[in-house]
């Protein structure tokens, strides 16, 4: 090959026209035969001989190719796209940019076209794929409400602006329905607080699915594991709560396992953000206030239809103390003169009572009770006194000076037998 010789870019479906075509200048098929082989009509076939003829291989390929399309957009409108990038949404993505331009600037453009834009202009890198690891692929459940899948999202969610936040979510498995709060930790208070305001908005689940976190999940290996000596499963707060509602606690043993709940914080640490930077949200309540605000737009974006209807939430009974239930309950040991000692503080049992041991429930509303099974028992602080503070004597403000022995003294060259060493007073 010539180094002046072009180079011809031709596709497969093309290279096997031009060797039909050949064969028909050989003679070895006439133009009928070589329609049938390419499912072409007569006309066609001699079309493409003529152009064949005429122009040799570059004859078989498409004459708009490397041209520009009719739909390209202009160049104006590129660079008008990519100003308003640049200004309002610098670390956002092509697809929530697209989204922005369209409902804050009346722009539309598909979040494809905007990421070549992007990749090409230096403003975004474009991803290397990895190659997945092997797990086990699991089904979405069929109904709604029968499996919910929680954890809590650690991430600068105001960038700076106010605290750093928790956000505690929930996500239906089936529906990918999403449901969630700020708070200032992940704790057993936010967990349980962050569970009531689900069970009032949707029902009861049948099950969570969470991490191992010791807020969850006692991690302690047991002494004895082997029945009959297998000693009794031992519950943190958030279980026994879930226990006492009938809620099913399922734990992951990897990130990968809720891998849902875990996508979902990815899409909310990238989209979310941005809206509460928009809001200008500083603080938890201002953070809470713009989630349940984004919360229908998000689900109804992202949510997926259940396989099979029914909702498996079970509505609240009225019977149910949900209040009691979602307690930081703590037995102790009732002494004889009928006080208990619960944190820091002492309180007196008013009642007379024979119970042994009492629990004390602390509430979410900061209240507390002490109850000896369902009934409470009134009962009050004491306050310890104080101890008299010693009158200490004030220290004396006169300086102390060393002694100084004068310049005789035998403290100022040292003990001498009296005889051994003639030494003349006043003559050091």
């Amino acid at each position: 090959m010539d180094a002046g010789e072009d180079i011809l870019a031709m596709k497969s479906h093309e290279l096997e026209r031009y060797q039909i075509i050949r064969k028909v200048f050989d003679n070895q098929i006439n133009q009928q035969e070589a329609a049938e082989c390419l499912s072409l009509s007569d006309r066609q076939i001699r079309r493409i001989v003529r152009r064949v003829r005429l122009e040799g291989a570059r004859g078989v390929v498409h004459r708009l190719r490397g041209s520009a399309g009719c739909r390209r957009l202009g160049e104006p409108f590129k660079h008008k796209v990519l100003g308003l990038y640049k200004r309002y949404y610098p670390d956002f993505g092509p697809t929530l940019a697209s989204e922005k331009l369209l409902e804050r600037h009346k722009i539309r453009i598909n979040d494809e076209t905007l990421r070549l834009w992007l990749i090409k202009e230096g403003l975004r890198q474009a991803k290397r794929l990895s190659a997945p690891k092997e797990r086990t692929w699991r089904a979405r459940k069929d109904h709604l409400g029968e499996m919910t899948q929680m954890d809590g999202s650690h991430h600068d969610w105001l960038e700076g602006r106010g605290p750093k936040l928790v956000l505690m979510g929930y996500i239906d498995d089936a529906t990918g329905r999403f449901f969630g709060g700020f708070f200032d930790y992940e704790g057993t208070l936010p967990a349980m607080e962050s569970l009531k305001s689900y069970i009032h908005r949707h029902g009861i689940p049948r099950s969570i699915y969470l991490d191992r976190h010791t807020t969850y999940k006692v991690n302690r290996r047991q002494m004895y594991q082997d029945w009959p000596f297998r000693d009794k499963e031992e519950l943190t707060q958030f279980g026994r709560a879930c226990k006492q509602l009938g809620i099913r606690l399922i734990y992951a043993y990897s990130p990968q396992a809720k891998g849902r709940v875990e996508r979902v914080f990815e899409t909310l640490q990238d989209r979310l953000v941005k809206e509460l930077r928009l809001a200008n949200a500083r603080t938890c309540q201002k953070a809470n206030k713009v989630l349940l605000r984004y919360l229908g737009t998000f689900n109804q974006k992202f949510g997926v239809a259940a396989k099979r209807s029914g909702d498996l939430h079970r509505p609240l009974d009225k019977s149910v103390d949900l209040e009691d239930i979602l307690s930081i309950q703590t037995a102790h040991v009732l002494r004889n003169d009928r006080t208990v000692i619960h944190g820091r503080g002492l309180y007196q049992v008013l009642a007379r009572t024979r119970a042994q041991k009492v629990t004390v429930h602390e509430y979410l509303n900061g209240r507390m009770a002490i109850r000896y099974g369902p009934n409470p028992l009134p009962y009050k602080r004491i306050y310890p006194r104080r101890k008299k503070e010693e009158i200490k004597k004030p220290k004396s403000t006169r300086a102390h000076h060393q002694y100084a022995p004068p310049q005789g003294s035998y403290y100022r060259h040292g003990f001498r037998l009296p005889g051994s060493l003639k030494i003349k007073l006043g003559h050091f």
